[in-house]
């Protein structure tokens, strides 16, 4: 009997441990793990820097563990546990102590490199970077390229080793736009926008979706960031988009924002002039006009 329990714990403990260290493989081959540009990549150094500082409470914290299980076991009789601790300082140090030193520590060394990281700033000012409008819509990505005058749902295709400039807005409620492997995510607000700078190191195909969940089809509000070996490949792929036969004016946008989910890419070989800015204007004044539709009159808004 207790020959089979201890065979069928055995196999439990050895499934457990072979589903945990598949696990962590596949961790590491994530996103935020294996990143394909610079900002992705100090933004792991960061993360990664900060858990070796936090080891600092979490590595004696499991050894002291260890250590009291084995020393005060039932079996070691002259182990005795009798403390006194009305006050006593060395214990107070720990726990209060260690925890603020750590916070200190943390933010001394996370102030310089979050300011670095900051979305807003170009990665390289002598380079003039690619200009990409993405708006958040229910539940779809729109990106427009002002300079090209194309505009693309649910694919964001741009040059490898050149930075991309990205100004980013919602026509819905609030969503969040990130690319893992080339840096983290950005909020998009009705009404408002941000930006966020990245640069991919390499060509090849990343995720990119809505990671600020907004109803029913958050799930499949995804899209493709792809990098291009050069720019005459990308300079391909913007005269194939602008062999459509769609145009993205202002009716074509009003249908296109209606709530819709597992939208395919679909291409626009012109769009509507300041499309963007409308868009943003529409959500003028707490949001008094966003039932408005977007025409040629619309307001010029930041």
């Amino acid at each position: 009997m207790r020959r089979a329990l201890a065979y069928r714990l055995l196999r439990t403990a050895a499934a457990v441990y072979l589903t945990l260290f598949s696990r962590s493989c596949s961790a590491l081959a994530d996103p935020v793990l294996d990143p394909k540009g610079p900002i992705a990549l100090a933004q792991r150094q960061l993360l990664l820097d900060a858990v070796a500082i936090m080891m600092i409470v979490i590595v004696p914290v499991f050894i002291m563990a260890a250590l009291f299980s084995w020393y005060y076991r039932g079996t070691n009789r002259n182990a005795r546990y009798t403390p006194n601790l009305a006050y006593y300082w060395p214990a107070e140090f720990l726990v209060w102590g260690v925890p603020a030193g750590i916070i200190f520590w943390l933010s001394f060394h996370l102030w310089d490199g979050t300011h670095k990281l900051d979305p807003y700033k170009a990665i390289d000012p002598s380079v003039a970077p690619l200009q990409v409008e993405a708006v958040a819509q229910d539940w779809k990505w729109l990106f427009i390229y002002p300079d090209q005058n194309i505009a693309v749902v649910n694919e964001l295709v741009f040059p490898s080793g050149r930075p991309l400039a990205i100004r980013i807005t919602s026509d819905t409620v609030m969503n969040s736009f990130a690319i893992p492997a080339l840096g983290g995510q950005i909020y998009a607000m009705a009404g408002m926008q941000t930006r966020l700078h990245l640069l991919a190191n390499e060509p090849g195909e990343f995720w990119g979706r809505n990671v600020q969940y907004s109803g029913r089809g958050f799930a499949d509000q995804q899209f493709r960031a792809i990098a291009t070996a050069t720019g005459d490949e990308f300079d391909a792929w913007v005269m194939k988009v602008r062999g459509s036969l769609d145009m993205l004016d202002a009716g074509a946008y009003e249908r296109l924002a209606r709530p819709s989910a597992k939208v395919p890419v679909i291409y626009y070989s012109g769009v509507e002039p300041n499309l963007f800015d409308k868009i943003i204007a529409k959500w003028r004044d707490g949001g008094s006009a966003r039932h408005a539709p977007i025409t040629a009159e619309a307001t010029h808004t930041r």
